[in-house]
């Protein structure tokens, strides 16, 4: 390889990594926060709750997302591989096939241990998802009226709840 070749080679790498910030780490990009929205309204909304909060819901008492300690790869695994002995599902299509998951293959989570998700999802999925809950979930504080008009739209009256707060911290 010549001097050129590593020279285009580097600068790709590094407009990979510029480009395709979702799959380093870093800030999702506005198109994966859409999608992102959509996924986690489709697939976690129903027992995390609109905000990310928790409580109770169709699928149990969920954890906050919003308090959450975990960092992007460990909310990776929770998606994909779910919380064996808790309501978490895995959204991982074959996740205890072959010990991926915790080390535990499907003869040992068959006494339904970990509970499977009624729709699978690709890892590219899981991981827009995660970027999206970094991005406008974790961390945050009590739910406000513009991330409620952000995930419902705005004119919902599921937000209305909210309204208060936002003429009173004007």
């Amino acid at each position: 390889m010549n001097q050129n070749s590593w020279i285009m080679a580097l600068a790709l790498i590094l407009l990979t990594a510029i480009v395709s910030p979702a799959v380093h780490g870093q800030t999702a990009t506005h198109e994966d926060s859409a999608e992102g929205l959509r996924l986690f309204r489709t697939n976690c909304a129903g027992c995390h709750r609109w905000h990310g909060g928790g409580g109770g819901g169709y699928g149990g008492d969920a954890l906050s997302l919003r308090r959450t300690k975990l960092d992007r790869a460990q909310i990776i695994e929770v998606i994909g591989c779910g919380r064996p002995g808790t309501g978490m599902p895995f959204h991982l299509r074959d996740a205890y096939n072959d010990g991926k998951c915790y080390g535990l293959s499907a003869t040992d989570v068959s006494n339904g241990m970990v509970r499977e998700a009624k729709n699978f999802l690709r890892p590219n999925e899981i991981e827009i998802i995660a970027d999206y809950v970094i991005a406008n979930v974790k961390g945050r504080g009590e739910p406000s009226f513009a991330e409620c008009q952000a995930f419902f739209g705005t004119g919902s009256r599921a937000c209305n709840v909210y309204k208060s707060q936002q003429t009173a911290g004007q």
